[in-house]
């Protein structure tokens, strides 16, 4: 369940503004928090669209921050839907907090672990090592150190 978007409460109205051609905000309200809003008026959204610059540039430079240890940008796992390793979750954080506890209503896993979960951290740091080699490997269209590594990734994924 969704939280309320100004208050703790869970979030019983969802509400989609149309901004522009192609801009839409998504509001998750209570149901007091609702019937502040209907009475107020479009406010949230409106602050959104005025400040629209603003907020585009802030968005932009959050975007760019990238992952040291594997390298992936918060705006590819946007794209994607996947993080590149557990360090993302650090380094992501002050975007990921809110994109969870609004799509999951919590931050904190409740439920079952992988079949294939490596069981060490020296295993996991070896699959990111060799699944970021595979990808130079593709990206130089070298496909015998590719099919290689391939194997070694899922050999490594068996155990």
């Amino acid at each position: 369940m969704q939280k309320c978007q100004k208050c703790p409460n869970p979030a019983t109205l969802h509400i989609t503004e149309v901004l522009g051609p192609g801009q839409f905000d998504e509001l998750h309200l209570c149901e007091q928090c609702a019937n502040k809003y209907l009475y107020d008026g479009p406010k949230f959204g409106a602050a959104k669209a005025a400040a629209g610059g603003v907020a585009e540039s802030e968005e932009a430079g959050v975007t760019q921050a990238a992952c040291p240890s594997c390298g992936v940008k918060f705006v590819e796992f946007r794209n994607s839907g996947r993080l590149g390793c557990p360090h993302d979750y650090e380094v992501f954080r002050d975007d990921l907090v809110p994109l969870l506890e609004n799509i999951h209503g919590e931050v904190k896993h409740c439920g079952k672990t992988p079949r294939r979960h490596p069981q060490s951290k020296e295993l996991l740091g070896e699959l990111m090592h060799l699944r970021n080699q595979l990808k130079h490997a593709v990206t130089k269209e070298d496909y015998e150190a590719a099919a290689r590594l391939r194997d070694q990734i899922k050999q490594l994924e068996e155990t």
